[in-house]
């Protein structure tokens, strides 16, 4: 194997959009397809089980309290096919509202758990991460109309349903959301400008924001010079962020410290 070049072992095929994939401790992983509005259980052999069916656009995913599976709904995409695959475009015709939903992966039943925040409509939830006191983050990167689209926010729920409010807005369709390791920093991506940005946390749900010019009060960690879109994310263990990176095609591996980007494609 060159020093450029990985190689992958693919587990399952036939997937309509997967997103949001965790790993369970019985060696399957769940995802998300997006575009069949679907949960899906994808086994060690490759096998697929369909584990519920939410509807809309089921986006990132992960695993709270309770051992209950907690997914961010984008309400649904209308989708592009073309030589170069499936892409999701617009707000679908048959759009059906953003919302935070809670899936019992024995029965498959969907809870909603949230559909707006303070007093404004989820438009189209994204990412999701929980931090160590059972509370979670997540991104509402909107959605996009032929003549407007919505301003993004991150925002913080309650596992038990009984609070949501934004922390931080307006951001450019905010997409990937990740903590680092020590639960004080929160980090999230926006996609079209492939921006990564930090927010300092003080509490559960409350940030110390930076002044203007932050639009939102975070702080820059890195962008983009070239074009780029960035996606979903996650912490490694020792504190760099990675990034999933759209058109230039890898993952963007980032130093909160230093902003230093290496790409692996």
């Amino acid at each position: 194997m060159s020093e450029n070049t990985l190689e992958f072992k693919v587990i399952a095929t036939g997937l309509e959009f997967p997103e949001g994939p965790v790993a369970l401790p019985d060696g399957s992983v769940l995802v998300v397809e997006i575009k069949r509005g679907v949960i899906t259980r994808v086994l060690p052999d490759g096998g697929k089980e369909t584990v519920a069916t939410p509807g809309g656009g089921p986006n990132g995913l992960a695993m709270g309290p309770g051992g209950r599976c907690f997914v961010c709904n984008n309400g649904g995409f209308d989708w592009h096919i073309d030589e170069h695959g499936v892409r999701p475009t617009m707000q679908a015709a048959d759009y059906s509202g953003g919302r935070i939903e809670v899936i019992d992966l024995e029965s498959g039943l969907v809870e909603i758990l949230y559909t707006e925040a303070d007093g404004v409509p989820l438009s189209g939830p994204n990412d999701i991460v929980f931090d160590q006191h059972g509370g979670f983050y997540f991104s509402d990167l909107g959605k996009v109309r032929p003549n407007d689209q919505d301003r993004g926010r991150v925002l913080y729920g309650l596992a038990d349903g009984s609070g949501v409010k934004t922390v931080a807005h307006p951001v450019e369709m905010p997409n990937g959301v990740g903590l680092s390791p020590d639960g004080r920093t929160l980090y999230v991506a926006e996609t079209p400008p492939a921006r990564l940005w930090a927010f300092d946390l003080m509490a559960p749900g409350e940030m110390t924001a930076q002044p203007w010019p932050s639009p939102h009060g975070g702080r820059f960690v890195a962008g983009s010079a070239g074009y780029q879109r960035f996606d979903s994310l996650a912490v490694e263990e020792g504190g760099r962020v990675c990034v999933a990176t759209l058109i230039n095609g890898g993952i963007s591996v980032i130093s909160p410290e230093s902003g230093d980007v290496e790409h692996i494609a």
